[in-house]
């Protein structure tokens, strides 16, 4: 094949945790595998992530003796995915989803921990599970990579060294002021930071510690990655996918793929006007928290040799804020905070603020109009809520920067109806639905939007405020508000597949030799995001399926479980 420039097995497109999990049961199926990133760094989305995987039925679970079964998992996407996507492809993730973490448990350096009382997103749902199926990789010393941890992805937001904590624990530490649990995490993290200093550890957590786990895996089984090395094309031969075009080393190269090629580098959330062509406006690839090399490039490639596109429309939306010279802010726990609502520019609320993120950008979209403006919305809160929880980077009494002001992020007055103003909202309208839900708030009852009503609205909410620990009144000046858009953790729509991963042609058909994964996939979930990690659980789990289908069901067993 001398039109070649290299030749392998596989060719895996992507290094983020579905493309790893790809190449590793790919390796170790005896296949040789080269796996190419367009970026400088490894790890793409997941090593930016809070690194959580959405796995039903999976070990650990039924170790803590709760019960959960595929049957039970069925019916759950049943009441939340719905017929959106095939139930072939959704069984098939039930199926492979707990089968993948057992693999990858024992036969790999990847752990995981349940995030105990992580609520699925609408536990109520039939089949849901108020203590969730989500489940996170173990803290990892980074220095066990060698000079290759210098490549790992690093976190959007910097921290300073040597502090990291996991998701668990960030659920606390939005509790520092109100529960002795939240002061004994917050002290249990500093002591430990503390001694990692000293001990020159370098402490890994959330999705980082997931990639370096599977990053010193592929390291010992000598898989190469080649950074720098973005996809230029699909190799088509008789309506196969034989191999891929990309630049390497500042040169175009052509690589062979005996078996086959994985697509799985993300989505297309930073491409502006793909953005434009399939979503709707406004969208801003700035609002984006994906990794800045998701450009849709599979994608693109897919669409070139005809291969079936859905869900282009979507995305893993949740409202975001742009701090001025800062990355964009993905709020999660601050919406259930009590003493904090979303606002339009009619100053009306319009959604259960502590709802699923997907559910909230949703709402802001389906509502949003020239003449009522949804987007963007404005977070309204009071110095109570400053001084007890975390917004963003800032901790709790932590003095807002003054270009938060003078940028407009914040705004800030002495009165509702000054907020008001300065947001460009009408002042009556701010006033009477801060009364109301400050009524709410005193009776603990949401009679609007039902806001803590649902185990996962309380997740992130205040134990120690009763009633209801997701509602406190709006009323200690001065007041704040700040700006909120669609932001997202990556497009949703791409390439549609089967259940074992394979593209599939606009008739049907799968397209020999290529398969997708990831973002580059058009998702399992839908419209819907059923838990924590239901975007690196499906990718995950389909790359450890496209590997086992291109190895012919051949891998190694699950063997013994830690």
């Amino acid at each position: 094949m001398a039109h070649w420039d290299h030749t392998t097995d596989v060719v895996v497109v992507g290094t983020g945790g579905g493309a790893m999990t790809a190449a590793l049961v790919a390796k170790q199926a005896g296949l040789d595998v080269i796996m190419i990133e367009k970026t400088e760094y490894y790890g793409g989305s997941t090593a930016i992530s809070g690194g959580g995987l959405w796995i039903p039925n999976n070990y650990l679970l039924q170790r803590d003796g709760l019960e959960d079964s595929f049957e039970k998992a069925r019916t759950y996407l049943k009441h939340t995915v719905g017929d959106r996507t095939p139930p072939a492809l959704q069984e098939s993730y039930l199926v492979h989803a707990p089968e993948m973490v057992k693999y990858l448990v024992s036969n790999s350096h990847v752990r995981f921990h349940r995030s105990v009382g992580y609520a699925d997103y609408y536990p109520e749902r039939p089949g849901g599970m108020v203590d969730g199926r989500a489940l996170e990789a173990s803290p990892f010393n980074g220095k066990k990579l060698g000079p290759d941890l210098a490549q790992l992805r690093p976190m959007s937001i910097k921290v300073p060294a040597g502090l990291a904590f996991t998701a668990s624990e960030y659920n606390k530490l939005g509790m520092i002021t109100s529960t002795w649990a939240g002061k004994w995490v917050a002290l249990k993290v500093g002591v430990r930071t503390v001694f990692n200093i000293i001990a020159g550890v370098r402490y890994l957590t959330l999705g980082q510690a997931l990639i370096a786990r599977l990053r010193l895996s592929l390291k010992e089984e000598n898989v190469p990655i080649w950074l720098n090395t973005p996809l230029k094309d699909l190799v088509l031969e008789d309506g196969a996918v034989v191999g891929v075009v990309a630049e390497h080393e500042g040169r175009t190269v052509r690589i062979a793929a005996r078996k086959g090629v994985i697509l799985g580098a993300g989505g297309f959330e930073h491409n502006q006007a793909m953005r434009e062509a399939f979503q709707q406006p406004p969208v801003n690839h700035e609002w984006s928290s994906g990794s800045p090399g998701n450009t849709g490039d599979a994608i693109q490639a897919g669409m070139k040799i005809g291969a079936k596109l859905d869900l282009m429309d979507d995305a893993w939306w949740g409202p975001s804020s742009v701090p001025p010279n800062q990355p964009v802010m993905f709020h999660v726990g601050e919406r259930s905070y009590p003493g904090g609502i979303m606002v339009n520019a009619a100053g009306k609320r319009f959604t259960n603020e502590s709802a699923s993120y997907v559910d909230v950008v949703h709402a802001m979209y389906e509502k949003h109009s020239a003449a009522v403006p949804h987007i963007p919305a404005f977070f309204i809160m009071d110095q109570r809520y400053r001084s007890k929880y975390i917004f963003g980077t800032l901790f709790p009494g932590q003095p807002i920067p003054p270009v938060y002001f003078e940028r407009g992020y914040f705004r800030k007055a002495d009165t509702i109806a000054g907020l008001a103003q300065q947001c460009g909202i009408d002042p009556d309208n701010l006033v009477e639905t801060i009364e109301r839900f400050n009524a709410f708030a005193r009776r603990g009852v949401d009679e609007d939007f039902h806001r803590g009503d649902s185990a996962y609205d309380r997740y992130y909410g205040d134990p120690t405020v009763k009633p209801n620990p997701c509602l406190a009144p709006i009323e200690q000046p001065p007041f704040y508000a700040v700006p909120m858009v669609p932001g997202d953790l990556g497009t949703k729509g791409g390439l549609v597949i089967d259940e074992c991963a394979r593209v599939l042609r606009a008739d049907g058909a799968p397209i020999p030799g290529l398969y997708a994964i990831g973002n580059s996939s058009a998702s399992v979930m839908g419209n819907t995001y059923p838990g924590p990690g239901s975007t690196i659980g499906p990718a995950m789990t389909f790359g450890y399926v496209a590997a086992k289908h291109i190895a012919g069901g051949k891998i190694r067993p699950i063997g013994k479980l830690p």
